[in-house]
């Protein structure tokens, strides 16, 4: 499927072009002096390499895999307690990584995260267990269940630095 192309030209940049994928349009941002004929070359070169990245991580991990997964952390890290009924991507949700209804136990995971290290989804996806269990917010408490992922403050720099590029 051939996904709608916009080019933004910044006179902040100067020499980089990259590329995001926005609901279902690919934003290239490009330098504003850059050639016409380069600007194509680069901008096509760019858009192939997403697209490909795109349909690989559509088949690397499904909402059946992401859910043995929640479960394996659950057994894991969490030694069981948290109480969820599905997990699965969604494509809508584009100002928080994942979300929690603890009253039915759906974890909504952000198709953004698809593309993370391991770590790093891990730890998005205790975070959201724990949720299930721990339902006074973010409290101390909350925290000291969370931070049982593995690599969670790692994970926590990388995904700061991650929302930047959104």
């Amino acid at each position: 499927m051939a996904r709608e192309v916009e080019v933004i030209r910044s006179g902040r940049r100067k020499r980089t072009i990259s590329a995001k994928l926005v609901g279902e349009k690919i934003q290239v941002r490009v330098p504003e002096g850059m050639p016409a004929r380069d600007e194509e070359r680069e901008v096509a070169q760019l858009v192939q390499r997403l697209e490909a990245k795109l349909a690989k991580n559509a088949s690397s991990l499904s909402d059946a895999d992401l859910e043995r997964r929640a479960r394996q952390l659950n057994n894991e890290v969490l030694e069981g307690r948290a109480d969820f009924t599905r997990i699965r991507w969604v494509t809508n949700q584009n100002s928080r990584w994942a979300s929690c209804t603890a009253v039915t136990g759906e974890i909504r995971v952000s198709h953004r995260l698809q593309d993370v290290p391991s770590y790093v989804l891990d730890a998005v996806i205790v975070h959201e267990l724990v949720h299930t269990f721990i339902r006074s917010g973010h409290s101390a408490e909350f925290w000291e269940w969370a931070d049982r992922a593995p690599l969670a403050e790692r994970a926590k720099g990388y995904l700061e630095a991650y929302a930047r590029q959104f």
